[in-house]
């Protein structure tokens, strides 16, 4: 990789990093007012409203989402016209599966208040929908200032509405309302600042459509079966169970997905440089790539992990209130499933980079039939402890078959150096904060424990400063 692309991935990752820090701040304090505005039941049915779309969200994407990135980065790519008809075909297939939600959703037990959320909340998804591939050639062109400037405004309109809903006491079709402004804000934005670069228009080229579906049903049926194991549990809990175990479960999510946005962000970022590597048959810079992504991702996991474990309960406390404190222990067992995304993340990324998305499939179909008989037995009877044991499961076997298919497709070998001086340092730093919590103020321990683990890692040899570079 010459300098200049060199300096621009670095440039995009801090923007990303900045960006992310600020929108998952937003995010937290969004998160904060609702569920205290809405408290368990009420956020067990926000949860239920978008547990559902995203059902049907993953079968509009459609696995477009992820190619756009893939083929658009291959040498000699008709950008414009690949990025035209993917936003067509994308529009087309939002609008149809989304549309059917409303019409689905009447045929659940649901209140009629989900009922009702589930068509607003649509809206939402649609914005989603389409953004996406936007943020898909942003990534590939390495422009993501745009996209993190727009997440930040996207987050504050969420956040402002949230507030806005909590004192008119508006409801929780005022926080759908925040949320569906929030997305349309977002979309606007990225198509705005797109027609600076490119200017998309209406196409439909059929042979580039039929190509553009063989890339991305393989993908496309991944990420349902994903949805399956990663999802279900939230959709049987409020089958099953009261609205309010839902929030308690809904609420830990919450900060999962906070948490879990940070490798998708970067395997984002990654994956249009391991495709024109792999492309190219620079297998070497490949693997350095890859060995770096993981290297970072491993030392941004562990002590996430392990701080989790120490301060779940009155973490929970201070970002979704006293009522939501038996979330605290769903986080000690959610918080081992998210060390196992950010694994997966970058594994399944890579295998998109390989183009052996074809090779996975079965890997979901059996985690996805297993996951979901695991929460049919386990909710009735564990309630969300059930559910988060199932999805720790799901989660581990999904990063362990990943990994197996890129170790097997690419000379990629995973480096234990790394893994080993991170959680030397996490150790060191659960320590700290472990004789520091009752004492003071949580969010110092928060900031002293990760001050405590960067300088242990950095004594340790496992941050350099050529770790910083991907060339």
């Amino acid at each position: 990789m010459d300098m200049k692309l060199s300096s621009q991935v670095a440039y995009n990752t801090l923007i990303q990093i900045i960006g992310k820090a600020i929108s998952t701040l937003l995010g937290l304090l969004a998160v904060a007012v609702m569920a205290r505005y809405l408290r368990e039941a009420g956020f067990g049915q926000y949860s239920t409203i978008f547990t559902f779309l995203s059902f049907f969200a993953v079968m509009a994407d459609f696995g477009l989402t992820l190619v756009t990135s893939q083929m658009i980065s291959r040498p000699g790519a008709e950008e414009k016209n690949l990025l035209e008809n993917l936003f067509s075909l994308r529009l087309v297939s939002a609008a149809v599966f989304l549309l059917l939600a409303p019409l689905v959703v009447l045929f659940f037990p649901y209140p009629a208040v989900i009922k009702l959320g589930v068509a607003a909340a649509s809206l939402s998804f649609f914005f989603t929908a389409l953004n996406q591939i936007l943020v898909g050639w942003f990534q590939k062109n390495l422009t993501m200032a745009i996209v993190a400037a727009a997440e930040v405004v996207s987050r504050i309109i969420l956040l402002g509405g949230i507030i806005l809903t909590a004192f008119f006491d508006f409801g929780l079709f005022g926080i759908i309302v925040a949320t569906v402004s929030s997305s349309a804000i977002s979309f606007i934005m990225h198509f705005w600042f797109s027609r600076r670069f490119i200017k998309i228009t209406w196409r439909v080229d059929l042979p580039v459509w039929r190509e553009i579906i063989s890339r991305s049903w393989p993908l496309g049926v991944t990420i349902f079966l994903n949805l399956i194991y990663l999802r279900a549990d939230i959709l049987i809990l409020s089958l099953l169970k009261s609205q309010s175990e839902v929030g308690i479960y809904g609420a830990t999510y919450k900060v999962i997905d906070v948490l879990t946005s940070l490798p998708f962000m970067f395997a984002g970022l990654i994956l249009p440089l391991l495709t024109a590597a792999w492309a190219a048959g620079r297998l070497e810079q490949f693997n350095k790539i890859l060995k770096r992504s993981f290297d970072a991702l491993l030392i941004l996991a562990l002590p996430l992990i392990v701080g989790a474990e120490l301060v779940a309960r009155p973490l929970m406390v201070m970002v979704a209130g006293e009522n939501f404190a038996a979330s605290g222990a769903v986080l000690k067992i959610l918080i081992l499933a998210m060390g196992f995304i950010f694994i997966g993340c970058l594994a399944s990324h890579a295998v998109i980079a390989l183009d052996k998305q074809k090779n996975i499939i079965g890997a979901y179909i059996f985690t996805a039939i297993t996951a979901l008989a695991g929460y049919l037995i386990f909710i009735p009877l564990y309630s969300y402890y059930g559910a988060a044991w199932v999805t720790v499961y799901s989660e581990f076997a999904i990063a362990a078959f990943s990994l197996y298919v890129v170790i097997k497709y690419s000379d990629f070998r995973p480096d234990f150096t790394i893994f080993l001086k991170s959680l030397a340092a996490s150790l060191t730093m659960g320590l700290a904060a472990y004789l520091l919590l009752g004492k003071i103020n949580l969010i110092l321990i928060i900031l002293l424990a990760g001050l405590i683990y960067l300088t242990v890692l950095y004594l340790l040899g496992g941050i350099k400063k050529e770790d910083l570079k991907l060339s």
